[in-house]
């Protein structure tokens, strides 16, 4: 029995064809694909690309002048058709061909020619693209490139013009991509006609230039140089246009104000938005600085500084238990806690003043405490009042990230905002998450007294290190006595009777673990809801993130974001480093603009020890295929160190294969976090190991142990075969003849 089969024409990719008439279409379509390699093919096989060389140009300029003089009609359209074929087979010589078309036939008539003949070939070539290709690739990755499409189809013809204007990609691979794609064919004509005008009139202007050199000082002739100024600066002009276009078109529904009372307003407190606001005063900009809740944000409330209080306490707790490693005999110590957290608060109210209202109104900026509201890209209303700014600074930043397990709402769990409220010190603690927030608090928390477990669903704690780093940390925290419990899922959390129980799945099978207190500190979501950010229809990325581009611009040039809120780091000083691009790009951006530099970021997690790290570590070198040479120290050899008793540790540098180039450092043992310095100053200022093996470290410091492994390097990487001859030069000069080395004769000079 026979069967139909159905195919579809590119051209109408739902009609189905019948067999026949696909047998047809293939035939038809293998044939087209088939001449169009064999032209291509003898293009290179006859060397034909000798003829599109500027020297040939030169070399036969004078014939094809005459040729043009006696038969213009001819000399037009075969350079026409020629300029056609070589766009539509997508051959090198195009660029050629347009300076050729200026120095023959000047710059009006080679303008015409060229724009039309370039257009007609590119869309020749889309054309044989969508013919022979799209049908394949819609039926092979249909799916995966809807949502591509979905973009052609809504700003297809604006992505065509910016790459025609701004030429980033082949225009060849254009014309052959775009093909693939929905857009009409004559939206592709028109605006590919109107795109690469301007560049097409740079290059024949360019061309009859070049017609006029006949001598050497004709190379530096003003009209040539003019000319290839205007081939430099076209990108530049060209993304110049691009950029008012966008701008024009991302504000095109909204109304400007004639004037504005603010130069910028920033909405945050935290980090991101102090340090905006503090550089914008500075240079006398007028600033308001919006805060609905605290001031110095997370960091100074609820994150760094009662955190790093906390710890210091449990490290004290830590220190006397094992006072009998310092020859302290019964050193005892018994945790108030209240007084803990009080001291917790105290130290807030005291670094406060630093972030406070009254320093930041002293300072020139207008601080406002209330709930600020976007509501056009020049206009914020706080307190029922609007505010007309030129620039908009987000830095809302993040907030703790809760998971949907069920019942987990029905008891009264804590985040890093909220477990500074307690007041005793919990005997069973859960701590869900092991990254750096729910690893400190994991050993904060034990060393201050509380039974903890910690959960984590990844097969080890502090996932972002390498495995021998977090296999020091689990190590130290299972000698505390703390449950660290890797690979395990938190699926639910009951409570009957007043007591609590989180249950977990690991290996197939079913854990129950009860508790007093639960902490979910499993990361960390970017506030980005609720100051109209969705009523704007300024982009969030799949992180959460607002996006953002490299000068932190969101898809209001005039609108900035920074911080946890922006990413792609969630750290107080990445947000203070962005804060400075926005700034000056908001305030001086149509001058001169910056794109932010994310090449030397450190960080720490607190946890004893301590791990820093500043650019590559293993796993990520490992993961983006980047060679390197890995050289190490071992702290437990440190003089220091083993007179403080802290001999755990190591220093890991990746260098260069062979160079003393840094690509990264992790350092895991005491004050980790204040060693790593000297790493960040030196990969910011492209200093090696070399530098600072030369550098003098004070004896007995931690930090010799930078020094240490600096010379570890140097051994590794010793210039054998300068030794070599170095040992025969000191043994000549002793006296005694090193082998295979003549002896000097006495009379030698």
């Amino acid at each position: 029995m026979d069967t139909d089969t159905t195919s579809h024409d590119a051209a109408h990719p739902g009609l189905p064809l019948s067999s026949d008439t696909a047998k047809k279409l293939m035939t038809t379509r293998n044939l087209v694909f088939a001449t169009i390699i064999a032209l291509i093919v003898s293009f290179f096989a006859f060397d034909l690309g000798q003829y599109f060389s500027l020297d040939y140009l030169k070399s036969q300029q004078a014939a094809l002048d005459t040729f043009y003089a006696e038969q213009p009609i001819l000399m037009l359209a075969g350079f026409f058709f020629l300029y056609i074929a070589v766009a539509a087979l997508s051959l090198p010589g195009a660029a050629i061909l347009t300076l050729a078309a200026g120095a023959l036939f000047g710059l009006l008539p080679g303008l015409l020619l060229v724009s039309f003949a370039s257009t007609i070939g590119a869309t020749l070539a889309f054309l044989a693209s969508r013919y022979l290709l799209r049908s394949s690739v819609e039926s092979r990755f249909g799916d995966k490139i809807k949502t591509f499409n979905d973009n052609i189809d809504r700003d297809g013809a604006f992505y065509l013009f910016t790459v025609r204007l701004v030429p980033i990609f082949p225009f060849f691979l254009v014309n052959l991509l775009m093909g693939l794609t929905r857009i009409k064919v004559g939206t592709f004509y028109l605006v590919s006609q109107i795109g690469m005008l301007l560049g097409t009139a740079v290059y024949v202007n360019a061309g009859t230039q070049l017609a006029q050199i006949d001598s050497l000082a004709g190379i530096v002739s003003p009209g040539l140089l003019l000319s290839f100024a205007l081939l430099g600066i076209f990108p530049l002009i060209a993304k110049k246009i691009v950029d008012m276009i966008k701008a024009r078109k991302v504000y095109q529904n909204w109304e400007k104000p004639e004037s504005f009372d603010r130069d910028i307003v920033v909405l945050g407190a935290g980090s991101g938005g102090l340090v905006t606001a503090y550089i914008g005063a500075a240079v006398n900009a007028k600033v308001s600085l919006i805060e609905k809740h605290r001031m110095g944000g997370d960091c100074l409330n609820t994150g760094c500084v009662p955190s790093k209080a906390l710890i210091r306490t449990g490290k004290l707790m830590s220190n006397i238990k094992n006072g009998e490693k310092y020859g302290v005999a019964s050193a005892t110590g018994e945790i108030d806690f209240a007084r803990t957290m009080q001291r917790v608060h105290d130290i807030i109210a005291k670094i406060e003043p630093h972030d406070s209202p009254e320093r930041y109104r002293d300072l020139g900026v207008d601080v406002i405490q209330g709930e600020g509201r976007i509501t056009s890209p020049w206009t914020v209303e706080v307190d029922g009042r609007t505010l007309t700014t030129r620039n908009i600074v987000i830095a809302t930043g993040a907030m703790p990230f809760v998971p949907p397990i069920p019942g987990l709402a029905d008891v009264p769990y804590r985040t890093s905002d909220n477990l500074w409220e307690m007041t005793k010190l919990p005997k069973r603690m859960i701590v869900l998450g092991g990254g750096p927030i729910g690893s400190e608090l994991t050993q904060a928390f034990a060393r201050l007294g509380s039974e903890v477990t910690q959960v984590e669903r990844e097969a080890r704690i502090m996932g972002r290190e390498d495995e021998d780093v977090s296999e020091l940390v689990t190590q130290r925290f299972r000698e505390e006595g703390i449950n660290v419990m890797t690979g395990t899922n938190a699926v639910a959390v009951e409570s009957e009777g007043g007591e609590y129980t989180l249950v977990c799945e690991r290996d197939g099978e079913t854990i129950r673990l009860g508790f007093d207190e639960i902490i979910v500190a499993v990361g960390r979501k970017p506030r980005t809801e609720g100051f109209g950010l969705q009523e704007l229809g300024i982009e969030v990325g799949a992180r959460g993130t607002i996006t953002t581009n490299e000068q932190l611009q969101t898809s209001f040039p005039n609108i900035y974001a920074v911080g946890d809120v922006a990413g792609p780091y969630q750290f107080t000083h990445t947000a203070a480093h962005q804060a400075w691009y926005a700034a000056v790009n908001s305030l001086f951006g149509a001058i001169k603009s910056f794109k932010v530099d994310y090449r030397v970021i450190p960080w720490a997690t607190f946890t004893d020890p301590e791990v820093a790290r500043v650019g590559l570590n293993e796993t990520d070198a490992r993961e983006q295929n980047i060679p390197y040479e890995l050289t190490t120290y071992g702290i437990d050899d440190l003089d220091r160190a083993i007179a403080d008793s802290s001999a755990h540790g190591f220093v890991k540098v990746l260098t260069v294969p062979g160079k003393d180039k840094i690509l990264g450092v992790t350092i895991a043992g005491e004050h980790a976090g204040d060693l790593i310095a000297e790493y960040v100053l030196a990969m910011k200022h492209k200093l090696g190991l070399n530098k600072i093996l030369g550098t003098i470290h004070i004896y007995p410091t931690l930090a010799e142990s930078n020094k240490y492994v600096a010379g570890n390097w140097k051994r590794a990487n010793k210039p054998e075969k300068v030794l070599a001859w170095l040992e025969r030069f000191h043994t000549w000069r002793r006296g005694k003849p090193a082998p295979d080395m003549p002896v000097p004769s006495p009379d030698a000079h």
